[in-house]
């Protein structure tokens, strides 16, 4: 599921940036960093709450308060959400010559590399 809006883009972001699960509290000071307007305690745990029912984010009781954990790694998210949008196309050619062409020229040869190891025969060009 994307991330729609840039108060969950910064609460996912910030949890990504994280070691460790964190409380809204501690959440405060990374989603507001930079903000024009700082968003409130509640705010921020509302659409932290939005997150875990999307089912992007978990929660767990730490004493009386939640801590919010990503589901899933950016890398994780960030690839599911384009192949989401890629298995809605009726035809794939098409979306990947256009998302090649889109691509920055480092972006594409690193996607030349991915590729390789992954149609290698079993054991030949993997990483381990």
């Amino acid at each position: 599921m994307p991330i729609a809006g840039p108060l969950e883009r910064a609460i996912m972001e910030a949890l990504w940036d994280s070691d460790r699960p964190l409380l809204i509290r501690e959440l405060l000071v990374p989603v507001n960093a930079g903000s024009p307007k700082p968003s409130a305690y509640t705010t921020v745990q509302t659409v932290a709450d939005r997150l875990v029912q999307k089912g992007l984010l978990t929660r767990a009781l730490d004493r009386n308060a939640w801590r919010y954990a990503p589901t899933r790694s950016r890398e994780e998210h960030v690839a599911g959400v384009m192949a989401e949008a890629l298995a809605g196309a009726p035809d794939r050619g098409p979306v990947l010559a256009r998302f090649v062409e889109t691509i920055d020229p480092q972006d594409a040869h690193r996607l030349l590399i991915e590729l390789a190891q992954r149609s290698a025969p079993s054991g030949e060009g993997r990483r381990s």
